[in-house]
C-alpha cells in the first residue's frame, strides 16, 4: 500500500482531491499539521465527494511525529523545483 503525505496542507478542496485519490487507490493518507482547514470544513467534504468514510486518514501533529510513525520506510517529496521526474523513480513496497 502506498502512504500519501500532505505536509501542512493549507486548502481544503486540494486535501479533499487527495482524500478521493486515496481512497480509490487504497492509500494510506497522512495530514501533517498545522492544517490551514478544519478536517470538516464543508469545501473538504465537497472536494471529497463524501470518500472521508473510505479513506484511512491519519493526522500528525507535527513531522517528526510522521516520520516516526513511518519507521524505516522510504519517503519521498513530490515538488514542481525537483531534480528528477516522479514517472522515473524505482517504487517499492510501502513506499
Amino acid at each position: 500500500m502506498f502512504h500519501i503525505a500532505l505536509y501542512e496542507p493549507r486548502i481544503a478542496p486540494n486535501a479533499g482531491n487527495i482524500m478521493r485519490l486515496a481512497a480509490n487507490n487504497g492509500c494510506q493518507l497522512h495530514l501533517i499539521e498545522p492544517l490551514g482547514f478544519d478536517m470538516e470544513e464543508k469545501k473538504l467534504r465537497r472536494a471529497g465527494l463524501d470518500y472521508r468514510d473510505l479513506v484511512n486518514v491519519t493526522v500528525h501533529p507535527d513531522f517528526q511525529s510522521f516520520s516516526a510513525a513511518m519507521g524505516e520506510r522510504r519517503i519521498l517529496a513530490c515538488t514542481t523545483k525537483g531534480s528528477r521526474p516522479h514517472d522515473q523513480l524505482d517504487y517499492q513496497v510501502d513506499d
